[in-house]
């Protein structure tokens, strides 16, 4: 057990982390005509638009939460929210929008899975995809009892500690983890799994998303009509 331990919270990460950023790039530079989401839109938009919409605010809403959440240090939010009420924060938070991302990726996999025609275009990856996903947010909604425990923010510190321990490469990431319950554990390794499987499934159109506020900042292009000469007169 320590021994799983060590690789899941010590070294698995790094290599998720790895396989993610270099994937990506691998990906944009030899296969750019797979870089899509895929939409079976066309085939039936009904179920697609409330799955879809629920599950996009949900796990945006999470996927930022827990960023800022766990990659801020203490000592920056101490003197304004203590440990035990920024968990009961992201409790609440994290449980209204856990569920809506649990009921819009449920429709979606209920929608791939029922529809025949649906089912016949969908690869394997689509499926297994919405499957972790599915397994994902029911564990992180199933957090949160295991957290109502600890209402002290001892967990979240932990936890808070370890990530910040990842991304900064400092040792002793292993011994944070020894004593946190079991499905914070499985809840982690299965988030750092979906990034590891990233690079390699239709999540890569996120990195579109992201890169798509730029056009914020973009000059307007100045179209003209062919029956317009050159100074735009007639």
């Amino acid at each position: 057990m320590n021994a799983l331990n060590t690789f899941f919270f010590s070294y698995y990460p790094y290599i998720c982390l790895a396989v993610f950023l270099l994937g990506s790039l691998l990906r944009f530079d030899r296969d750019q005509y797979t870089w899509k989401s895929d939409s079976s839109q066309l085939l039936r938009a009904g179920q697609l638009r409330l799955g879809s919409n629920l599950f996009h605010i949900g796990i945006l809403f999470l996927f930022f939460g827990h960023a800022v959440g766990m990659l801020t240090p203490h000592f920056v939010y101490e003197p304004f929210i203590s440990a035990g009420a920024k968990q009961v924060l992201a409790m609440v938070s994290g449980g209204v929008f856990g569920l809506l991302g649990f009921i819009g990726v449920s429709l979606l996999l209920h929608r791939r899975l029922s529809d025949p025609r649906i089912r016949a275009t969908s690869r394997t990856s689509d499926i297994l995809l919405l499957w972790l996903l599915w397994v994902q947010f029911a564990l992180g909604l199933a957090t949160i009892p295991f957290s109502a425990e600890h209402l002290d923010g001892s967990v979240m510190l932990v936890l808070a500690e370890w990530a910040q321990r990842i991304v900064t490469f400092r040792p002793g990431t292993a011994e944070l983890m020894a004593d946190i319950g079991w499905v914070f554990k499985i809840h982690m390794v299965l988030g750092m799994t979906i990034f590891l499987i990233f690079p390699f499934t239709r999540l890569v159109h996120v990195w579109s998303g992201f890169a798509s506020v730029a056009y914020l900042w973009r000059p307007y292009q100045v179209v003209r009509s062919r029956r317009l000469g050159a100074t735009g007169e007639r």
